[in-house]
């Protein structure tokens, strides 16, 4: 039995850290029954390309609004049953109170003071339902002199400081290559969603989980706020090399770039033993290498690029050095470590038949998770739930999707 079997999670969630909060709760057993727009949906089921298509179907020239399932809305929101709900009307409301009366825990990532305007922030909903974990995903959070901003992904990796550190030294600031506020903010919303459910545990209660986008970038930090902190000194752009540990980065190779990271003296000594690199005194202590970078550098790049990357990588790999290459998504999923560790899995969706999705990457012992079931399409489980959970009739279904409410 997985860790959360038995928990319900409203998902009030859509776009991307609010919905990564939501997978990964369903990962680990909770049912969670995704509320979506009439119609519509999730923002992310518009996202494309690519969209993907039933198996022998060929898409529509130019692809028309609504065709196909979208690759991004797929990668975040396995292990989920949707059901489309206009909750701003009073007979949506109604189900949807009829849903939060029966749930664990409520996942949203509005704006700050959108859904206290529909009667649903944590202050109104918890005298009625004294057990809920309520979690809140926004840019800024719940408090502060920001509160109220929108909070975007590209906008957090640059007001976080991220940016900032990141990209060439002579180059423009980069945001990283993933959506990385979103997908951490979500991180830390199940870390929090967790702990809450476990407190009620002992308590018997229910509380608040306010996580702000920009608390979560800045909480990446770490270090590099530690070295600020101490030092009083900007950090800045270095490219991929590490401010504290060297050599720690990309080299090149003759034919390609791969990653050394020499962590501590002892694996510098076997690092210059296996490239037949002469260990100069200037260079031996971590101490002493960071602080002649530009003299250490060019020993060890004029090294390295003399032989093939894979030469260095079996060579330094088998000496204990730690190396690898800089695959592309081709090369890392071709890879047997993950499929050993199964974190490819394989699921049937409704429309486009088999699919292949990233697996559960926290593998526990005893409980583990899993990939149960594929992405929803829009509304696929609102007569399920709605007759099954609430009991309605066919006939109040039907009544309620000629007036547009599901």
């Amino acid at each position: 039995m997985p860790p959360l079997d038995g928990i319900l999670v409203l998902d009030l969630t859509r776009v991307l850290s609010g919905p990564y909060c939501t997978m990964l709760l369903g990962d680990m057993g909770a049912r969670v029954i995704k509320i979506e727009q009439p119609g519509k949906g999730d923002d992310t089921r518009a996202w494309g390309p690519p969209f993907l298509y039933a198996s022998g179907h060929t898409p529509p020239a130019g692809g028309p609004e609504g065709a196909g399932e979208s690759a991004y809305f797929l990668s975040i929101n396995r292990n989920k049953e949707s059901v489309t709900l206009d909750f701003k009307s009073a007979e949506g409301r109604a189900i949807l109170d009829r849903l939060l009366a029966r749930c664990d825990v409520v996942v949203e990532n509005f704006r700050p003071g959108t859904l206290a305007r529909l009667g649903l922030d944590y202050e109104t909903l918890a005298p009625r339902f004294p057990r809920l974990v309520y979690c809140s995903v926004s840019g800024f959070g719940q408090t502060g002199p920001r509160a109220k901003e929108p909070g975007y992904d590209a906008v957090m990796q640059g007001e976080g400081g991220l940016m900032s550190i990141t990209g060439a030294a002579d180059g423009p600031p980069y945001r990283l290559g993933v959506a990385i506020a979103d997908i951490v903010s979500g991180m830390f919303a199940a870390y929090g969603v967790a702990l809450a459910l476990f407190a009620r545990e002992r308590t018997g209660e229910g509380q608040q989980v306010d996580v702000a986008m920009l608390d979560a970038v800045a909480a990446l930090l770490t270090y590099q706020a530690g070295n600020f902190f101490a030092s009083g000194k900007v950090p800045t752009r270095l490219g991929n090399r590490h401010p504290s540990i060297a050599p720690y980065e990309t080299f090149a190779a003759s034919d390609g770039d791969f990653v050394l990271a020499v962590g501590n003296d002892e694996q510098w000594r076997t690092f210059c033993a296996a490239a037949e690199i002469h260990e100069d005194p200037r260079f031996a202590t971590n101490r002493q290498r960071v602080t002649a970078y530009d003299e250490l550098r060019p020993v060890i790049a004029d090294r390295l690029r003399t032989r093939p990357r894979q030469h260095w990588i079996e060579r330094l790999t088998a000496a204990g050095v730690p190396c690898g290459s800089v695959r592309n998504l081709q090369e890392l999923f071709d890879d047997p470590q993950l499929a050993a560790r199964e974190m490819i899995a394989r699921v049937e969706h409704a429309t486009i038949g088999a699919l292949r999705t990233l697996g559960v990457n926290v593998k526990l012992s005893g409980t583990p998770g899993s990939v149960r079931t594929a992405p929803p399409t829009l509304g696929q489980h609102t007569d399920a739930v709605l007759g099954g959970d609430l009991r309605l009739s066919a006939e109040e279904i039907d009544a309620l999707r000629r007036q547009r409410i599901i």
